[in-house]
């Protein structure tokens, strides 16, 4: 509700006057108001209250401009400048930064261009899918230095979330939401909050709820010169704000999901995994995507019972029935399974194993093991950084041989699918992963890539910037070797990769 008239201030910051005769460009929301002039953006709070947000005072709307400067600088430090204070002065008349009586704060931003935002990138099918290891990379950085609140998230955290979904839920008007699909979401998160108590327990203690971002969806992401800038982290609600760091990175994932890219999705997990080994968390992935498609169909309903237009209305009616469905899908995702892809080095391995991924079991698909980088890791170099002779003796081989596999069995044990990419040429160490799989009680399936030693040769030479080691000598080595039978399906790697993918995904699907 509203708790105190703002007309005064809105009317100044919406005049050239008050921002050296540029003109003015206003974007408002239920909470916000800001004013873009020139190369500034002013940040004005409403004088609202809501139960999730409070901006009803004048020093309450100070205090959480300080805190969202705060918080934001975190990781747009080149966006959030100073908090600002409306004064009233002397002779009557309003001043941004003047030396009367404050009545009123914004905070001083810079200017960016919305065209830049990631929502409007994907809106135009801009958005790039060398975007998202950058931004998966941005949030692993947000959340290795974020304040861990242990006195956050958890299971009272989720429990929380669901059944304020279910109060929200209840309270729509007749013929919004399908009543048994909202009882079967609700039912099914309290079963899955329930089965995952310790986990969600553990995570809590350990310091993996922290104090995040919040509201990580793509309006809330900016590409500032190539770079994915968070912004707009929350920092109104202590519980919207304070999470398990999956949760955090859930909103993103489910985001980029529910617009039809799931690559974009599946590439921002596979980073964030990379930088974090986080794979605990992926137990509880369908909750957290879940929750957050539910949340999304509940303030969907709120926005367009205030929507004016009918038509909109319409769109935001049939957009919030669509999380809400969504949200039911996430909480029942396919079995798991693993993949292996075998071949000779060119043969392209990586690029089946990342273009398979997206369809492979739960939300957003299979995280992808890659042993080039696993060995890198176990060196203690970069992905990047070369290696001699001595990272590629049998004994280096075999332990990243173990590790892959042991990554493997870990994720799927989560109920996660796995892709492990490797050259598997010794028979043992197909039989290895092959095992790993049996053990875990998933399905298994072995593709074995096969291309001429032309084509080998020519797409290691072409290789840049890229984590294998393997040149044309190599190469020839590897065919030269013996490599045992091969019982695993074989796929003709010479053609391009859109009939590989055809190829694999027909073997996988039989």
């Amino acid at each position: 509700m509203i708790t105190e008239d703002q007309a005064a201030v809105v009317a100044f910051l919406s005049s050239p006057g008050a921002h050296g005769a540029e003109p003015v460009e206003t974007i408002e929301t239920h909470a916000s108001i800001v004013f873009l002039s020139g190369r500034r953006a002013w940040k004005l709070k409403r004088a609202v209250r809501y139960d999730y947000l409070d901006f009803s005072t004048v020093e309450r709307r100070r205090a959480m401009c300080e805190a969202e400067l705060r918080i934001n600088r975190r990781t747009a430090p080149s966006l959030y400048h100073r908090v600002v204070a409306i004064t009233r002065e002397a002779g009557g008349g309003l001043a941004l930064g003047g030396a009367g009586t404050p009545v009123d704060w914004v905070i001083e931003m810079s200017r960016f261009d919305q065209d830049e935002l990631l929502d409007r990138l994907a809106g135009r099918h801009a958005l790039g899918l060398d975007l998202m290891r950058p931004l998966a990379a941005a949030v692993a950085r947000l959340h290795a230095g974020a304040e861990p609140r242990h006195d956050h998230g958890g299971y009272a955290g989720m429990s929380w979330v669901v059944e304020g979904d279910d109060a929200d839920f209840r309270v729509q008007p007749a013929g919004v939401f399908d009543a048994g699909t909202c009882r079967r979401v609700v039912t099914d998160s309290r079963a899955a909050i329930e089965r995952h108590r310790g986990l969600l327990e553990s995570r809590r203690e350990a310091g993996l709820v922290r104090r995040c971002h919040g509201d990580l969806h793509l309006r809330n992401i900016v590409r500032l010169e190539g770079v994915p800038t968070l912004f707009d982290g929350v920092e109104f609600n202590d519980e919207i704000a304070c999470i398990d760091v999956m949760y955090d990175l859930a909103f993103l994932l489910m985001d980029l999901w529910r617009r039809a890219l799931p690559a974009h999705a599946n590439a921002v997990l596979n980073g964030y995994l990379a930088d974090t080994a986080d794979i605990d968390a992926l137990a509880l992935l369908p909750l957290f995507l879940s929750c957050r498609a539910a949340v999304r169909a509940k303030t969907g309903a709120a926005a367009a019972a205030l929507q004016a237009d009918p038509s909109r209305q319409a769109d935001q009616w049939q957009a919030a029935r669509e999380y809400l469905a969504m949200a039911e899908t996430l909480l029942r995702p396919p079995p798991a399974r693993l993949v292996a892809i075998g071949g000779l080095s060119g043969c392209g391995k990586s690029t089946l194993a990342f273009a398979l991924a997206p369809s492979l079991g739960a939300v957003p698909g299979a995280v992808a093991i890659r042993s080039d980088e696993v060995r890198k890791r176990l060196c203690g170099v970069g992905p990047l950084d070369r290696l001699g002779p001595d990272g590629y003796t049998d004994a280096v081989s075999a332990r990243v041989y173990a590790e892959a596999i042991a990554q493997a069995a870990r994720i799927v044990a989560t109920g996660h699918s796995a892709v492990v990419d490797a050259v598997f040429a010794r028979p043992e160490e197909r039989a290895a992963v092959e095992r790993a799989a049996q053990d875990a009680g998933v399905p298994f399936a072995g593709l074995w890539l096969e291309a001429r030693l032309e084509t080998l040769v020519e797409r290691v030479e072409q290789r840049r910037a890229d984590a294998s080691d393997a040149d044309a000598a190599i190469v020839r080595r590897q065919v030269a070797g013996e490599l045992g039978p091969i019982g695993w399906h074989r796929i003709n790697a010479d053609a391009d990769l859109a009939a590989v993918v055809i190829a694999a995904r027909r073997t996988l699907h039989a």
